[in-house]
């Protein structure tokens, strides 16, 4: 049976949070907010109309999201073309390898399509990927799973043989809450170690270097 990789994007995939932490402080700024880097921790890897109601608005409308969204968007896709970003440590191996081991591979993100497309542009990944699920996708971010089961489904491959690559607390809750494998890495920081094992991480490693398509096939259930 065919099996699959779902891929988390920042913190996972490769490291622009710098690029987002100024871009929500520009926001917040305009808006005459505070935003610090704590902020910034708590709500990593939320969909934007659940950051902007947890920390600015809480009543506010989808179109008052989305047009703040966009303005913070733009702030951030103006700094990815001047300043590039580049893969974590492991991952274009990684890519290569599961491609050639005949996984299939999904992006699954709460980012907006926009920066997705963006970024898999500027890294030059795009063509490893046979589906690509964003914010805009799904009704509800993580920790629910939506977004995994999301990607899993336009591969046609069941949760059960599907591995996600995470390194968020409410990445992790949502593989696991989709039936699905999860390795997490703690590289860039925005989640301690004991937190992603806490929230059911199968694997925990420091770099993806670490991981091997053997070590990730142990996590699937046996052929029949």
């Amino acid at each position: 049976m065919q099996t699959a990789i779902i891929w988390d994007v920042d913190g996972t995939l490769l490291d622009s949070a710098e690029q987002h932490f100024r871009a929500w402080s520009a926001l917040a700024a305009e808006i005459g907010k505070p935003f610090t880097r704590d902020d910034f921790a708590a709500t990593f890897g939320m969909r934007n109309p659940e950051i902007l109601r947890k920390r600015f608005f809480p009543h506010a409308s989808d179109l008052q999201c989305d047009e703040l969204g966009l303005r913070k968007e733009t702030f951030y896709r103006d700094s990815v073309r001047a300043e590039g970003v580049t893969l974590l440590p492991g991952v274009q191996r990684l890519l290569d390898e599961f491609a050639a081991a005949g996984w299939k591979q999904a992006v699954g993100s709460s980012a907006p399509r926009g920066n997705l497309d963006l970024l898999l542009e500027v890294t030059g990944t795009a063509k490893y990927f046979s589906a690509v699920v964003s914010g805009e996708d799904v009704r509800r971010g993580k920790p629910d799973p939506e977004v995994f089961l999301s990607a899993a489904a336009k591969l046609g491959v069941p949760p059960a043989k599907c591995v996600v690559f995470e390194d968020a607390v409410a990445g992790v809750e949502a593989a696991k809450a989709g039936g699905m494998a999860c390795v997490a890495v703690t590289f860039v920081g925005h989640h301690p170690a004991e937190k992603l094992r806490a929230a059911g991480a199968d694997l925990v490693v420091e770099t993806l270097e670490a991981v091997t398509v053997d070590a990730v096939q142990q996590f699937l259930p046996p052929p029949p």
